[in-house]
């Protein structure tokens, strides 16, 4: 029982880090990187549908993405979907392929990169710590229940905390990676 406790909660910690990832990736750094577009949803016959679904995204060069559609009358709504997105591009098409140009960062704009990427890191945080408390809860709940004893309540609560700390160093590390990644020019 505590050892599938144990399991649950490491499962859930890396399911959040994957999630937290997947929030830095859609902060964008000076480069081009197709992840950057991949929560642009597009209007599909009357479904909104990820971008990733509707055309192939590639990197053109370090500043620049190509988009090209699968079907060639979905070219105005992508484009569309880029514009309206909270991204700030202006996609340019030449034909089937729509050009996204990423303009060059301005230092204003990477500090404020970095306190989102922070606030994201700090709600990674927060979402690690409070798995720890539902197992936690869990153990006391089993301790009530005499299902366990109070020395393996409080190994298992020392393991979690461990777990809970080798956690927090990824998503402080990531968060450092980030930062570096937004402060180079």
């Amino acid at each position: 029982m505590i050892n599938d406790i144990q399991k649950r909660t490491a499962e859930r910690m890396q399911k959040s880090i994957e999630a937290l990832k997947q929030e830095f990736a859609k902060i964008r750094t000076g480069r081009a990187h197709p992840s950057l577009l991949e929560h642009v949803r597009v209007s599909y016959y009357g479904n909104d549908v990820p971008l990733s679904q509707v055309a192939n995204v590639t990197v053109e060069d370090a500043r620049s993405l190509a988009v090209t559609p699968w079907e060639r009358n979905m070219v105005q709504a992508i484009e569309k979907a880029i514009m309206t997105s909270d991204l700030g591009l202006n996609p340019n098409t030449a034909g089937t392929v729509i050009r996204v140009p990423l303009p060059p960062l301005t230092e204003e704009r990477r500090r404020d990169l970095i306190k989102v990427v922070r606030h994201e890191a700090e709600n990674g945080r927060v979402a690690i710590r409070n798995i720890r408390r539902d197992a936690n809860n869990e153990l006391k709940a089993a301790l009530k229940e005499k299902q366990i004893s109070e020395d393996e309540d409080r190994r298992s609560q020392e393991q979690i905390q461990k777990t809970t700390d080798q956690f927090i160093k990824e998503v402080d590390k990531l968060l450092e990676q980030k930062e570096a990644d937004l402060l180079a020019v």
